[in-house]
């Protein structure tokens, strides 16, 4: 029995995994974006407008997709994110404004692309003990990262063949179905169930042997809006790289085939993903995101130097592996501080801090670059705010319960 449970939370992982290839498809927006500026003449500002609001979306709709997965479970919220995904990009292929744009991908599509992402860590990692979490959080959200490795090359075979507003449509249709095909894999252990390896619970605790936080609990604690300040700092670098890579290439290389970058960065970020999940299991997970947000903030110093594919190339890889760190490390970090019991709706709140970073990096950037003509500023911007998170993380410590009252 005990190796029957095993392989359905691995089976469950793998699955999970493939729900995030599928919705992560956003992720090579900056493909779409070139185009826009093509097609429709949008400034770079406002054709980042429609993925800044996704992000921000998928990330914020993380808490109601919790509560929703805390109480119904993965797969009734992975089927209504997938129908999301068909009738937002449907809908988006037939808009011709920023305004249409921003309102069915940026909510819409946003939206369905974040209620899946919540249910996925979370339906994996309960079938594993503390010292997995790490690395099992890694590799379902290096779904997500690995998607613009395929997305963004096959978008830009798609566009040069039937244009934009097509591919908007194929996009939506195709990936979309998958998401609700792949959600109906998803599953939880059965109630009680403790996953070989958890330590002994200790008294006053649950069976993860840790405090179960309620979420009004959590918001109360120090710690975690430490850790949502860390998270918001950490992902404004990454986020702005990936939403403008295609641009910074032509911009800084005079590249226009920049959407090899993003699937290149893709890779390093799903890699990322993996590694700083793995690392954190065996040398903690403080100690990794202070390597992981201090070699970030050294690369954006130097990225304005970055001005050949060589160069960018390096570049982007090492933005792709500490920036998708982060996103394995964060969910770790929220489950072993604040437990599994509201897991969906706790770390829904934590990654907030990801949607917020969302609106910053790649708006922000192109505002400066609109005004300035580089993305130096941004850059350097990028690297301060770095060198925060990583003071932050020296003064974190798992929260006490005596101060809840």
């Amino acid at each position: 029995m005990e190796q029957t449970v095993k392989n359905i939370g691995w089976r469950v992982t793998v699955f999970a995994i493939l729900v995030n290839l599928a919705s992560g498809f956003i992720y090579a927006w900056s493909v779409w974006a070139a185009a826009l500026i093509k097609e429709l003449h949008f400034t770079k500002t406002e054709a980042m407008l429609p993925y800044t609001v996704g992000l921000f979306m998928l990330a914020v709709m993380m808490v109601p997709g919790g509560k929703l997965f805390d109480k119904y479970g993965p797969r009734v919220v992975a089927t209504a994110g997938g129908i999301l995904i068909i009738v937002g990009m449907i809908m988006t292929s037939m808009q011709t404004t920023i305004v249409g744009l921003v309102a069915w991908f940026g909510i819409v599509v946003g939206t369905g692309a974040g209620i899946p992402y919540g249910v996925t860590i979370p339906s994996s990692v309960q079938w594993f003990p503390p010292a997995k979490r790490g690395l099992v959080a890694g590799l379902v959200v290096a779904g997500l990262g690995l998607a613009a490795s395929y997305a963004a090359p096959l978008a830009q075979a798609i566009i040069n063949a039937v244009g934009v507003k097509q591919t908007f449509m194929i996009y939506g249709i195709v990936f979309g179905t998958l998401v609700i095909l792949f959600g109906q894999f998803l599953a939880l252990p059965p109630k009680g169930y403790i996953p070989p390896g958890t330590p002994e619970p200790v008294a006053g605790a649950g069976a993860s042997g840790k405090k179960e936080f309620a979420p009004s609990e959590m918001a109360r604690t120090p710690q975690f809006w430490a850790i949502w300040f860390m998270y918001c700092f950490g992902a404004i670098a990454g986020l702005m790289v990936i939403g403008h890579i295609a641009i910074i290439a032509n911009v800084q290389a005079h590249i226009a085939w920049g959407f090899a970058l993003v699937a290149i960065l893709a890779v390093f970020n799903s890699g990322g993903r993996v590694i700083g999940g793995f690392l954190s299991d065996r040398i903690g997970r403080n100690k990794t995101l202070a390597i992981m947000f201090c070699i970030q903030a050294v690369n954006m110093l130097i990225f304005r130097n970055y001005t050949s594919m060589t160069s960018l190339t390096i570049g982007v890889c090492v933005t792709g592996i500490a920036y998708g760190a982060l996103l394995a490390i964060f969910p770790a970090l929220t489950y072993d501080y604040f437990g599994m019991k509201n897991s969906g709706t706790n770390y829904g709140l934590v990654f907030t801090a990801f949607g917020v970073a969302g609106v910053i990096g790649p708006l922000a950037a192109g505002k400066i670059v609109d005004a300035t003509g580089t993305y130096n500023y941004a850059y350097i911007a990028a690297a301060v705010i770095l060198v925060v998170a990583a003071v932050l993380v020296k003064f974190l410590k798992a929260p006490t319960t005596e101060r809840l009252g």
